[in-house]
């Protein structure tokens, strides 16, 4: 587990170079019923409602489905940081 803060900001420009082609605006292009947003996060995400951000960073992590798995591309600290962003995206709705 990682004993520094994540960091948003750091997080929103991984992102954004590695995920919003289909997750843009915390949408889904390949399943539109399967967003980032809050609700669909509770209801699909395995583990999210026990720790959100762990549950974020294990989908990033390992994939699944569709969603190919990150842990060959990003580091440890760097899945945190876009999990912690996620969290707060889907947080404030992804205004």
């Amino acid at each position: 587990m990682r004993a520094m803060a994540s960091d948003t900001v750091r997080g929103g420009q991984i992102f954004n170079t590695n995920c919003a082609a289909c997750h843009a605006g915390g949408g889904n292009i390949v399943k539109s019923e399967r967003t980032l947003r809050q609700a669909d996060l509770e209801a699909f995400l395995p583990n999210y409602l026990t720790g959100h951000e762990t549950g974020i960073v294990a989908q990033v992590t390992y994939g699944r489905n569709a969603m190919p798995a990150f842990l060959d591309v990003l580091s440890e600290n760097e899945i945190a940081d876009v999990a912690a962003y996620v969290e707060d995206q889907a947080s404030h709705g992804w205004s």
